[in-house]
């Protein structure tokens, strides 16, 4: 039965990753911030789902997490994302505020790829699949939500470092742009439904291999730019 492990799993695509990986019949631990959402995402999602209670910013915690497993995980789905601060333009930056963004989209899923990477090395088939944005590109020159806009353009090139130094292992690392979701990030507007964005991913991971890694896919399928 193969194992993944996504961030963020209580709600929005992380959920539902969650509920279709383990409606696949994979074992699902999912990364949580409280015991309560612990306790709320366990009930909604049953059998199988096993919570990890840590926040993706607090390295040491994310390292305890991974010390308690002796699981091998096939597939870790660093999903965790923030939109950043009210105030995130050129002129006008809330730096604390760009500053947790960085934190967040960027470090953590670096933090919690090298936390896990031994569990990944363990289950001899491990893939990292990490959820960007259609805004990291640089061919957008617009000026809002410039911190979200530089977190996920700056993890790009953190997983396409990370890709290259895994590549001898035989570890492939890629990025998923899931477009625009109605999620409570993305609001009711957005085109996409996380149920199908969710599957999306899950087709992509199940089928990557070494040729794929440091590329950035759509949710589609599709290879699309940085």
């Amino acid at each position: 039965m193969p194992t993944c492990l996504i961030t963020a799993a209580n709600r929005g695509i992380g959920f539902e990753l969650a509920r279709q990986a383990l409606a696949t019949g994979w074992t699902v631990y999912g990364s949580v911030r409280s015991e309560r959402d612990a306790r709320e995402t366990a009930g909604k999602l049953g059998e199988g789902y096993r919570p990890l209670v840590f926040d993706v910013t607090d390295h040491p915690a994310v390292r305890q997490a991974a010390s308690g497993l002796t699981d091998g995980i096939d597939l870790l789905v660093n999903n965790a994302g923030v939109i950043g601060p009210a105030r995130q333009m050129p002129l006008d930056m809330d730096f604390d505020g760009f500053a947790e963004t960085l934190a967040v989209n960027t470090l953590a899923p670096l933090a919690v790829s090298q936390a896990f990477l031994p569990h990944l090395r363990r289950a001899g088939s491990g893939r990292i699949v990490t959820v960007s944005s259609q805004m990291s590109w640089m061919g957008y020159r617009k000026p809002d939500t410039l911190a979200y806009r530089a977190s996920k353009a700056a993890v790009n090139k953190v997983m396409q470092g990370l890709a290259t130094a895994l590549e001898p292992e035989g570890i492939p690392v890629v990025l998923i742009d899931p477009g625009w979701v109605k999620t409570d990030m993305g609001g009711p507007a957005a085109d996409n439904s996380p149920i199908d964005v969710a599957a999306g991913i899950l087709k992509i991971a199940e089928n990557l291999t070494l040729a794929d890694t440091g590329r950035f896919f759509k949710w589609t399928g599709e290879e699309r730019p940085f």
